[in-house]
């Protein structure tokens, strides 16, 4: 099994590596690749040197099974016919494929039988505030079916790439000072701020991220379910953390929402408002699974459920849900 890893020295290329190491992922060989100016960069894999080769176009990829890509968009679709030539799956982690019809978007703990219909040897990894949200509807679905979706964002500044992470500590380190913070990754100073506005505007007065959660809901659930969101930027380093509120054809109880979600794979239930249990980004930040809590009836719908959600989005939000991917592929003799 060989695997590549396409913008290794981005914040999601590293979390490719950890991930793969801590999963013990069946590959015999490793490669890494990445813009020029990555290139010749070392990273330690398994205690072995591994250099950042420049992502060209050629036949570099002959042989590779699988490769993880998380260079962005542009990157992706200048490149995708170059890693799949000669039969390598891309498993992609930017927005370049996901509304494609003849590219699946996969989530393995709701959809992975999706990944196995790939024309075009492509899978779409999703955005990572849907992933979270998907893992935490799919056992309210399998109980009732899902009419509507209410849901507000508190993504993390590390949700924006290694370069929002690092202007929000620069900017904790400027007040600290009592400096003026600077302002480049995002639209203004994060730090004591939040943001809503994520991605661009569109026409319909919604963000492309809040509409991405509409799309890729549906896509991936294959559902009618309508879903209305509002995504905010928070200053917290890493994990998202959302307040959902679903809507189901018939009510459920909380008790049965409850055990649905403990009897469900990648999720978490952290819920003792008595104890002050509830998830909190400061305390996910590099799990693998979903953690939800505070759910409870919805006041303002007879048929409603509400509940807190948090999830690391560098790991299920990005590369562990992508190595997942793989690993399902490679059980259902895929690859």
């Amino acid at each position: 099994m060989k695997v590549a890893i396409v913008g290794a020295s981005g914040a999601v290329g590293q979390e490719f590596l950890r991930v793969l190491e801590e999963r013990n992922f069946p590959l015999d060989e490793l490669v890494l690749f990445g813009s020029g100016r990555s290139a010749g960069r070392e990273y330690e894999f398994k205690g072995k040197k591994l250099t950042v080769k420049e992502l060209q176009h050629n036949d570099d990829f002959k042989g590779v099974d699988i490769a993880l890509t998380s260079a962005g968009g542009g990157i992706s679709k200048e490149f995708a016919s170059t890693i799949t030539k000669h039969g390598a799956i891309m498993i992609d982690n930017s927005s370049a494929f996901r509304y494609e019809d003849d590219v699946p978007l996969v989530v393995p703990e709701v959809n992975p039988e999706d990944a196995k219909s790939r024309p075009r040897n492509i899978i779409a990894n999703p955005n990572c505030s849907t992933i979270q949200m998907v893992v935490a509807l799919k056992p309210i679905e399998e109980l009732s079916h899902i009419k509507r979706i209410y849901v507000s964002t508190y993504q993390a500044a590390s949700g924006a790439g290694a370069s929002g992470l690092a202007e929000l500590e620069k900017q904790v380190k400027q007040i600290a000072n009592n400096e003026e913070p600077g302002v480049e990754a995002f639209q203004y100073q994060l730090v004591l701020n939040i943001i809503p506005h994520i991605d661009v505007f569109l026409d319909n007065g919604y963000t492309k991220e809040e509409m991405k959660m509409f799309w890729e809901t549906q896509k991936i659930m294959h559902t009618d379910a309508l879903v209305s969101s509002t995504c905010v930027r928070v200053p917290v380093l890493r994990a998202h953390s959302e307040a959902i509120w679903v809507e189901t054809e018939e009510p459920l109880s909380v008790d049965e929402v409850k055990k649905a979600f403990n009897n469900f794979d990648g999720l978490t239930v952290m819920d003792n408002p008595a104890e002050k249990e509830y998830p909190m980004p400061l305390f996910i930040s590099g799990k693998d699974d979903v953690y939800v809590g505070r759910i409870r009836k919805d006041l303002a719908n007879p048929n409603g459920i509400t509940f807190w959600c948090v999830g690391d989005q560098i790991k299920k939000g990005a590369a562990l849900n992508a190595v997942q991917i793989a690993e399902y592929l490679i059980k259902e003799g895929e690859v």
